[in-house]
């Protein structure tokens, strides 16, 4: 399978099973087009009829071409064939130990985000702190049901887990503690919409976190419009200086501005500028996840407008590179010569196997989007998993476990998509967010060309 496209100038030939990307000229890049639908003669006699007027256009050079192209398909970089369905299932079988926690800590939160997909943090249910007992059992639980894994991964998230920040920073003392008698790494992310982000906060985060994540959502109305408190009072004016001096300490490094954008700023490009302009340089910018009747929710109409943005932001990136300033954008890291492994590009997260989110009552759920849905209860942190079907059945949720993606393009680069959002757009973890899929192949057509841009003309 391959996927041809064209943007900002380049032709792009991707070699799905493969992963080799070629920069051809029109006419090779109209000639693998035919190849597999074509013989020699009748591509010839097509280019010829198209391209023959061109005065270095000649029936040798064509069929020159075609023997290029077929000795590239002999070496496996075009038309290759897919060698990994086989082995899917067997792959993720494998799967028995946990390597990751998204550790709830607060299921309540200082603002009232209408779009917020935990209703404020709470999850549809009560609001809640995790003791420190729970957090505590929850990294035994880890360390003992991470088989060989070393770095194990931990995520503080909410709600707002600053408003819990004792029992963060004793979790964190504990797993510190327990470190070498077990021979792991613990690495830390701070995920906070930074209300109570303090001195003590950026001390403590600087010297224990991996990662922190911090929540703006860009230009001061956009951000005001939903990131509001219990009174309505926007947060931007409180957390912008705070996440400014947060960002610079850290050395612009290990951490990630995050925003969310909405049917009321699909121009969000300018607030990705506006989050530059304030010297930010991580950045991520997510579509909203909420129900499609919600007036913040994502529309057709829109979906133009996103990907036209898509493509402006993947220039904009590229001139920063030009000037000297560069930014990263979540959505356009890829490494198109040493990763991800083939597992990944298979499995994906891992959720509900190897990683999983953990309730205030120490309450198991294949990830913080299935907390509060008893169905995907999957057991606690005393006793382990013990809902063992509903965990096969994220074991088995791999790419060609869904039909619908057995003729994209982009389905080594996304692993089939988040299982949660198939789940909440169809009812079944194994279907596809057909939404979420445009936006994902739109943000891999501008990474991949501001991979070859950046090579090309830096």
């Amino acid at each position: 399978m391959i996927h041809q496209y064209k943007l900002n100038g380049y032709n792009i030939v991707l070699d799905v099973h493969s992963g080799s990307i070629h920069v051809v000229d029109d006419i090779a890049y109209d000639i693998i087009a035919k190849y597999e639908s074509h013989d020699a003669d009748a591509i010839v006699d097509e280019m010829m009829k198209k391209y023959g007027h061109l005065e270095d256009v000649n029936e040798e050079e064509l069929r020159l071409c075609l023997a290029d192209i077929e000795s590239l398909k002999e070496q496996k970089k075009l038309f290759s064939e897919d060698l990994f369905r086989g082995i899917a299932m067997d792959f993720k079988s494998r799967s028995k130990d946990v390597k990751a926690l998204c550790l709830h800590v607060a299921h309540s939160c200082n603002l009232n985000c209408a779009y917020c997909f935990a209703s404020q943090g709470k999850y549809q249910g009560e609001r809640a702190l995790m003791s420190f007992e729970v957090a505590k059992q929850a990294m035994d639980f880890l360390v003992a049901n991470s088989g060989n894994h070393v770095n194990l991964e931990v995520d503080f998230f909410g709600g707002e887990p600053l408003m819990n920040f004792d029992v963060v920073k004793k979790t964190v003392e504990y797993a510190r503690s327990i470190e070498k008698e077990h021979g792991k790494n613990f690495r830390f992310t701070l995920t906070t919409n930074g209300v109570d982000v303090d001195e003590e906060v950026m001390e403590f985060a600087n010297k224990e976190c991996h990662n922190v994540v911090m929540s703006i959502d860009g230009r001061k109305d956009v951000h005001d419009r939903f990131r509001v408190d219990y009174q309505g009072r926007g947060s931007y004016d409180q957390i912008i200086p705070k996440f400014q001096e947060f960002a610079a300490r850290r050395g612009d490094t290990g951490y990630y501005v995050r925003g969310t954008y909405t049917h009321h700023n699909t121009d969000f490009l300018e607030d990705i500028k506006h989050m530059a302009d304030l010297g930010f340089t991580q950045l991520s910018m997510e579509p909203v996840v909420c129900s499609a009747d919600d007036p913040c929710a994502l529309t057709e109409d829109d979906l133009p407008v996103l990907f036209a943005q898509y493509e402006d932001l993947a220039k904009y990136m590229l001139q920063r590179q030009k000037d000297g300033k560069p930014l990263t954008f979540y959505h356009y890291m890829i490494d198109l010569t040493h990763g991800p492994c083939i597992h990944k590009r298979i499995a994906g997260c891992g959720s509900g196997v190897e990683y999983f989110a953990v309730t205030p009552w120490g309450d198991l759920y294949p990830c913080h989007q299935f907390v509060g849905d008893e169905k995907y209860l999957m057991g606690n942190v005393w006793e382990g998993v013990t809902a063992l079907e509903t965990q096969d059945s994220f074991r088995q949720c791999n790419v060609y476990a869904r039909p619908e993606c057995d003729d994209c393009w982009a389905r080594l680069y996304c692993s089939g998509g988040c299982a949660a959002n198939a789940y909440h757009a169809t009812g079944d973890i194994r279907g596809i967010y057909e939404y979420g899929c445009e936006l994902f192949k739109k943000r891999m057509e501008c990474a991949i060309w501001l991979q070859i841009a950046g090579k090309k003309e830096l």
